[in-house]
């Protein structure tokens, strides 16, 4: 006899992957504070969970590292206690993706074999373990490029890397509100659903361009508000030819773009949040309105003592975790604001 699907057993495993993954995806943002992303110059999917035990293999894991540009160029004269330091972020993060894909796949495993899960969802974990592997092969290959000549990770690369994580988090944390709320959401004219939509890429294309501040490092430079060196336009603003490089590879036009994309989050939901709780026909959404309207305007208020405190790591990480909690926010926004 078929056992009944458990939707809030479902729901549970995965709010506890996508917890696995906010940590992840902020782990990251330290690991790349801290310089640490490159200390681990080999992969080793299996054996690379247990870390050097003994003086001899701590040894043998720095002499590995100081093969490579990094130390050569940089880090040249680190001893081996600073060099631990640098280790464990990096090591840290990756045995934490590892725990993440066993928790995935244990828990979807026990579910299929207590027969909790319906066909229809099936689809959905494969897609999702698919994109893991993909993330973990990402990964790799965002460190790769920084093992060469140039000893810095390709901001391109890091970016992909932190949208294709985002993109896991939010695809779990959407697939466990459908569970969680089986029930029609409230009617919405499509005005408000557009305008949902609309914030919340703005909001993820504004985390995306944080990708590329961090991994140009402008968060270091015009640390400033709203002014960049005394001026509303940076200067060396569009120096590179042809133009598009200056939005990825110019690190006054990316620290510019993050800025605008920010402010112009903020205003374009502060309006969103304004109008809707004007309006009546929401007032069973005030709850959620407003909150939307406090993370963003917390968000923004994070980023900018960020800047102007020159970056210091425990608040660019919650600069980074709070990224997360608005766009999670912005979801469930859309996911209520759903057509029925």
């Amino acid at each position: 006899m078929s056992k009944a699907p458990a939707p809030k057993a479902v729901a549970t495993w995965l709010l506890v992957c996508c917890a696995l993954v906010f940590c992840m995806i902020v782990l990251g943002g330290v690991t790349r504070l801290t310089d640490s992303g490159l200390s681990m110059v080999r992969w080793e999917p299996v054996s690379g969970i247990v870390p050097p035990l003994s003086t001899v293999e701590w040894q043998k894991e720095f002499d590995h590292y100081r093969e490579y540009p990094e130390y050569q160029k940089i880090n040249v004269g680190m001893t081996l206690d600073e060099f631990k330091s640098i280790f464990y972020f990096e090591w840290a993060h990756r045995v934490l993706g590892r725990m993440i894909g066993l928790v995935f796949a244990g828990g979807f495993l026990w579910l299929w074999w207590k027969r909790r899960l319906t066909r229809a969802l099936v689809p959905h974990f494969l897609a999702m373990f698919v994109l893991g592997g993909f993330q973990g092969l990402l990964g790799w290959y965002m460190v790769k490029s920084g093992l060469v000549n140039n000893p810095d990770v390709s901001q391109y690369r890091l970016t992909a890397h932190l949208g294709t994580a985002i993109l896991i988090y939010l695809y779990m944390l959407w697939v466990a509100f459908s569970l969680l709320e089986r029930r029609p959401s409230d009617r919405v004219s499509p005005g408000y659903r557009g305008g949902a939509i609309a914030v919340g890429a703005l909001a993820a294309l504004t985390v995306l361009s944080g990708g590329f501040v961090a991994g140009l490092k402008a968060g270091h430079a015009f640390n400033t508000f709203p002014l960049m060196a005394g001026q509303w336009i940076p200067p060396g603003y569009a120096v590179l030819e042809p133009f598009w490089r200056n939005v990825f590879e110019n690190i006054p036009t990316v620290q510019f773009h993050h800025r605008l994309l920010a402010v112009t989050t903020l205003i374009a939901t502060g309006l969103f949040v304004v109008r809707a709780l004007g309006d009546s026909a929401l007032s069973m959404h005030r709850r959620l309105i407003s909150l939307l309207g406090v993370v963003v305007l917390v968000q923004v208020g994070v980023g900018i003592t960020t800047l102007v405190t020159y970056v210091p790591i425990p608040l660019a990480a919650v600069h980074q975790a709070m990224a997360l909690i608005v766009l999670s926010v912005m979801l469930y926004t859309v996911f209520r604001f759903r057509r029925t």
